[in-house]
């Protein structure tokens, strides 16, 4: 389990690097957690892996769900609240976890944060493009598999240099914006109109099923309580896959990452997606699954650079986050065991709302 030392570094280092700029009341409530041995260590009820910050405040944000007229909720813009974080936020939201301190420890104790956030896939679709199609796309870490559907959402990128950049459907359902930026010295990538996908495979722990209300409602409590459009981006995309469902398939994402493989079908180049899914996982022990596969595979990760392609492109301290998060979008190429190429595409923001490519 979770020593209390622990969770209130994660909480400190959340409130500083992630939730800062991004998210007022995540931010606010983190730091206040961080220096309150009490709450902080609700999170002891969760095994280390999973003992992240974000499980804290998804399992607080679940009990508000359920408590909708409470106080508390007028913090919540997810639940109607029109409140900022103000002298009275804290001593609210502390009162109200404690107070029910063992169905936060139940929750954090079963759960683990799974955030499904579907603006990553403006991330990933140019990434996936660079693999000559149809692919067979494998999410390792996928949850309710929602970025499985990249190819079905339609894309606008901003640019500086070309103005605003469209790709997928016409009339997708789910539309999601991205600011396209360009590292010194590189060119704007090509991002074509469509990715062509022949099969959809999702490998999870414990994949969610989107018809279960109660999987359901904790999906939306993950989803950071401050931001309503990612709510709605998440419902939306939720309503497409319901319609067109991958195959989910439970499992360990390592051990199992060979019988998910297995679901593509042998003739589509196989394209293993991972997001923000590593510091769940050891990251050289993922990489040794990928390469212990029997065929050729495509691994196009967003993760932090230790937590990902530093196994397979080490070196890159110009990758490494140290005043500020971000994500790495890699892509890697390993057949018969040996890593054949390894590229570093681009810095990202962690919810996909920027992407500052590099090559």
């Amino acid at each position: 389990m979770t020593s209390v030392d622990l969770a209130r570094q994660r909480l400190a280092r959340f409130a500083e690097l992630e939730a800062h700029g991004v998210s007022p009341l995540y931010e606010h409530l983190a730091a206040h957690a961080a220096e309150d041995p009490e709450v902080a260590g609700l999170l002891t009820a969760a095994p280390e892996r999973f003992a992240h910050a974000t499980l804290l405040l998804a399992a607080a944000h679940r009990l508000v769900q359920a408590e909708p007229f409470h106080e508390l909720s007028n913090y919540y813009p997810s639940l109607g609240g029109t409140y900022g974080p103000d002298e009275g936020t804290w001593p609210l939201f502390r009162s109200f976890v404690l107070d029910r301190a063992d169905r936060m420890r139940e929750l954090i104790s079963a759960r683990s944060t799974q955030t499904n956030e579907v603006r990553r896939a403006a991330l990933l679709y140019p990434a996936v493009a660079m693999v000559k199609g149809p692919v067979g796309l494998l999410e390792v870490g996928c949850s309710a598999g929602l970025l499985l559907g990249l190819d079905q959402y339609a894309y606008r990128y901003q640019t500086q240099e070309a103005g605003q950049l469209v790709a997928g459907p016409a009339k997708a359902a789910v539309g999601v914006h991205c600011a396209l930026e360009l590292a010194p010295g590189a060119t704007l990538p090509k991002i074509p109109k469509t990715v062509k996908v022949g099969a959809k495979v999702g490998l999870d722990r414990a994949p969610a099923d989107l018809a279960d209300e109660d999987t359901y409602a904790w999906l939306e409590a993950c989803v950071w309580a401050d931001q309503p459009e990612r709510l709605r981006l998440f419902g939306v995309a939720a309503a497409v896959q319901r319609k067109s469902p991958p195959s989910l398939v439970a499992g360990d994402a390592v051990a199992d990452l060979g019988k998910a493989a297995a679901l593509v079908p042998a003739e589509l180049p196989l394209v293993v997606i991972t997001s923000n899914v590593l510091p769940y996982v050891p990251g050289d022990e993922f990489v040794a699954a990928l390469r212990g596969l029997d065929r050729p595979a495509w691994w196009v990760s967003h993760e932090g650079y230790a937590a990902g392609l530093e196994h397979v492109l080490p070196g890159r301290d110009d990758l490494r986050a140290d005043e500020s998060a971000f994500g790495v979008l890699g892509l890697a190429r390993i057949e018969d065991g040996e890593v054949r190429s390894a590229k570093a595409l681009g810095k990202t923001a962690l919810h996909g709302q920027r992407l500052t490519w590099l090559l």
